[in-house]
């Protein structure tokens, strides 16, 4: 499906929801487009290589195990 025939089949489908449903749609796709990031290239970040020691680093790692990768069923 391209670009055009999604954004009328994403309205089409959209009408048919009661507003609060919208609402919540309206919000999602907030979440999503300012989940788009730009990108940066490699070069840009290369001051950055080494900043971390070897602890620095294992205890982001697990933080980011810790937090991330889960799905709450019930969040929306």
């Amino acid at each position: 499906m391209n670009a055009m025939a999604t954004r009328k089949e994403l309205l089409k489908q959209l009408e048919r929801l009661p507003p609060e449903l919208q609402r919540q749609v309206l919000e999602f796709s907030k979440a999503l487009a300012s989940a788009v990031t730009k990108r940066v290239p490699g070069r840009r970040l290369l001051h950055f290589a080494g900043t971390l020691t070897a602890r620095e680093a294992r205890e982001m790692a697990r933080a980011i195990d810790a937090g991330c990768e889960r799905v709450d069923a019930n969040d929306w």
